[in-house]
């Protein structure tokens, strides 16, 4: 068994109104939103699938690699998520330079095109000067030619591959992703920080929001970050933290659908489309809260907030820096 290094620092009615703004919304909003820049473009099929990439991997790996790397589907590590942790031992330690170029591919196919870059370099500048290679590591999980999932982890790093091999599970299971730009507290605006943009916009649904509103979606605390358990899901449509979509009008619920397109970005277009699938069922049992006590500089800007419903977690947590912890299941 590997070591797992951790370091502290989810009967038929006729249409009515609603549904018919929200089926006018899909099809006009979050739709275009998938099919278009945002979540990638016609630059992702000229690509090799990630499954591909990891399937070639698996293939190049020495038995001696294999038996450090490799694991049983159903280990339980598989499954467990952390904001800064290493899989096991390093890149570095455990591949030739030919392999970590793969696994470099990997990871820049399992993100748009748009922000493949970018997400990388976050991941080499939080390494802490230890780079790609030395600052992350790998597992897999099965074999490609049936179940198996490759999984990426690092500070503010766990990705995730598995051909569906999880089924009802967006990104094969629970990701996070984080990113310190300038030092460990940052300011308020969070300059040079890959994912500030996500608070701004869904800061947007809550200018949206009138008085009564407002005090609803203002909770005191969000979840607290416990490791795997940070993303245990709950199954409750009701008295979860913030304000229910039912309290929000056509046009703001239809903003918390443009902002989780948003925030699914920076994502392949398959995980983006299936994470959009999974929680629209249960869109209506989301909450969205935001945590008034935890507002660097008392800007109104809320830093830390958080999406969650019977299937899923989306906990945005951008103080003193961004942590971003997500767990999305069929039910």
């Amino acid at each position: 068994m590997k070591n797992l290094h951790t370091n502290t620092e989810t009967t038929h009615h006729p249409s009515t109104d609603s549904d018919l703004s929200r089926r006018a919304f899909l099809k006009t909003g979050v739709g275009s939103l998938v099919a278009g820049s945002l979540l990638g473009n016609a630059l992702a099929d000229e690509k090799p699938k990630s499954e591909t990439l990891v399937t070639q991997l698996f293939r190049s790996l020495s038995p001696q690699q294999k038996a450090s790397i490799c694991f049983a589907f159903d280990h339980p590590l598989r499954s467990k998520v952390n904001n800064n942790w290493m899989i096991n031992k390093s890149q570095k330690e455990t591949l030739n330079s030919d392999q970590i170029d793969l696994v470099r591919e990997i990871f820049l196919s399992l993100h748009s095109p748009e922000y493949a870059n970018k997400v990388l370099d976050q991941v080499i500048h939080d390494s802490e000067g230890e780079g790609f290679d030395r600052g992350t590591s790998v597992a897999l999980f099965g074999e490609p030619d049936s179940s198996f999932e490759f999984v990426l982890t690092g500070r503010h790093c766990t990705r995730r591959c598995d051909g569906n091999s999880v089924k009802g599970a967006a990104f094969g299971g629970p990701i996070f992703y984080g990113h310190a730009a300038k030092g460990f507290r940052e300011a308020a605006d969070h300059p040079g920080n890959a994912y500030w943009y996500q608070a701004v916009r869904a800061n947007e649904v809550f200018k949206m929001l009138d008085g009564k509103q407002r005090e609803v979606a203002l909770v005191d605390k969000v979840r607290e970050e416990k490791e795997t358990a940070t993303v245990a899901l709950s199954g409750k449509k009701s008295e979860l933290p913030g304000i229910p979509m039912g309290a929000l009008s056509n046009d703001q619920r239809n903003m918390v659908r443009k902002v989780l397109a948003e925030v699914l970005a920076p994502f392949r277009r398959e995980d983006a489309e299936e994470s959009l699938r999974l929680i629209e069922p249960h869109f209506d049992a989301l909450h969205m809260a935001f945590c008034k006590s935890m507002d660097i500089g008392g800007d109104g800007i809320w830093d830390v907030w958080q999406i969650e419903g019977p299937n899923m977690i989306w906990l945005f947590r951008g103080a003193p820096h961004v942590h971003t912890w997500v767990h999305i299941r069929e039910s």
